[in-house]
């Protein structure tokens, strides 16, 4: 079996998470976390059986907490459906192998280390600035999470692996795109349950996946731009060569890379988009920013430098409560492998527990007008006043996101010279007009439904 057709393993089967997802695209809702977070609201916990699996959503704090940190070694990540994408990664493991995998790369995302990263940010982020203003003399229509996936994938190659991109972003991002839409998972299963004659190798997911798989490998093989000592990239190649980590092979480097170059990326990219979506609706949050960048850089325009994230105290706010509005995981699963009781209800030995994040971010129990815009949430008195666990964007844990403060910094700064320089106004989609929300297409992700078609304006 060659490598391309190990990835289509698990395509179309009932089993596998982008299969059941598919369920939260029955009737055309605009917004099927809104059905959820409904039911949650009524109900607290609320179970649902698929088929031969029970599953349990959780959206109070306590409960979070309980499955995240007290009872951390009960509740097991949950991995059908991620290994065609990310392999043997640490994103795929548990336990004692988890941790012997994740300990040698840690140190990359020690805030220390930001920066030594920020330069290279910068770097990508003024590459993306000479493409908008291109794009605003000619004034064509461009789709932002296309946009900022690119920015993203350029930032991590720089920062992270010391690489310039060695593919096409645009044609991986459609092919990334082509995987994460659960409808072609839903036409592969269709095609299997019905007994179609059909190869599965020519399904547009197996192929997005056949190219997915030479991406890491050729980023690990291209010239370093400045040969750079201390990179992930470095670390996790001195694990390969590390006698004590016998599992830490050259797939397992590869793998790894691909955790980066797919979760890293996206879910920096779709809280980018959505930010720029956010402010494109409120023009007084977008001056807002503009004038901390002048306060920051000065009126000079000087180029900013890594002492200036700390200034950056409002557009960080921005993105944080994009996080809260725009979850980058709206449910984290895990699978009980113990029985259990969680508030009034038990829990079984093998049941998918959803922590559903996305319903605590706009729960009015702990959130004032949890459907308004407001970054100052996250300032100030505001910020300290806030319950523990009511806001988990990256998870919490130990499990939590290794790259999470990493991706706020590249946010960050991409927001605030990107609008510093440019008015991105939002042009609509096929299913709303300008005035009106483009709606949520649930995946693992929140991705618009639709995508986000802008125009970009270049300010004088």
């Amino acid at each position: 079996m060659t490598a391309s057709h190990t990835h289509t393993q698990g395509l179309g089967e009932q089993e596998s998470i982008w299969f059941k997802l598919t369920a939260l695209h029955k009737g055309g809702i605009a917004n099927p976390m809104l059905v959820l977070q409904q039911l949650t609201e009524r109900h607290g916990i609320i179970t649902v059986n698929m088929g031969n699996e029970r599953v349990v959503f959780l959206s109070e704090p306590e409960h979070f907490k309980r499955v995240l940190v007290n009872k951390v070694d009960d509740y097991i990540k949950y991995f059908d459906g991620l290994k065609p994408i990310f392999g043997k990664s640490m994103i795929t493991h548990d336990g004692a192998l988890w941790q012997k995998i994740r300990m040698p790369q840690q140190p990359a995302f020690h805030p220390d280390m930001f920066t030594e990263y920020i330069p290279y940010f910068l770097t990508a982020i003024r590459s993306k600035m000479d493409t908008w203003s291109e794009l605003a003399r000619s004034g064509d229509t461009v789709e932002m999470v296309e946009q900022t996936w690119t920015l993203a994938a350029d930032m991590i190659c720089k920062a992270l692996f010391d690489r310039e991109m060695p593919f096409n972003p645009h044609v991986v991002f459609k092919y990334v795109k082509t995987y994460t839409d659960v409808m072609n998972h839903k036409s592969v299963r269709l095609k299997k349950v019905s007994g179609t004659d059909f190869e599965i190798t020519e399904e547009a997911t197996a192929k997005a996946m056949e190219v997915w798989a030479s991406v890491p490998p050729d980023v690990i093989d291209a010239d370093p731009r400045e040969n750079r000592d201390r990179t992930l990239l470095r670390m996790i190649q001195a694990a390969v060569a590390d006698p004590a980590i016998p599992e830490f092979d050259q797939q397992q480097a590869v793998d790894e890379l691909k955790q980066y170059l797919w979760a890293g990326t996206e879910t920096t990219a779709l809280t980018l988009a959505w930010a720029l979506y956010e402010t494109s609706r409120r023009p007084e949050i977008a001056e807002r920013i503009r004038r901390e960048g002048d306060e920051v850089y000065g009126n000079a325009g000087r180029e900013p430098a890594p002492a200036d994230y700390a200034g950056l105290a409002y557009t960080r706010a921005v993105i944080q409560e994009t996080m809260r509005m725009y979850p980058p995981i709206w449910g984290l699963i895990r699978v009980a492998s113990k029985d259990d009781v969680i508030g009034d209800r038990e829990i079984r030995a093998g049941d998918r527990i959803v922590l559903f994040a996305y319903g605590t971010h706009h729960s009015p129990k702990y959130w004032e007008e949890p459907e308004s815009f407001r970054p100052e949430r996250f300032m100030g008195e505001a910020a300290k006043r806030r319950k523990p666990y009511v806001y988990i964007p990256f998870g919490g844990g130990k499990r939590s996101c290794i790259g999470g403060a990493m991706s706020q910094v590249e946010n960050t700064f991409a927001l605030s010279m990107l609008l510093r320089r440019f008015r991105p106004e939002y042009a609509g989609n096929r299913f709303a007009p300008a005035d009106e929300h483009p709606g949520i297409n649930a995946t693992v992700t929140l991705t618009p439904r639709g995508g986000l078609n802008f125009r970009i304006r270049e300010l004088s």
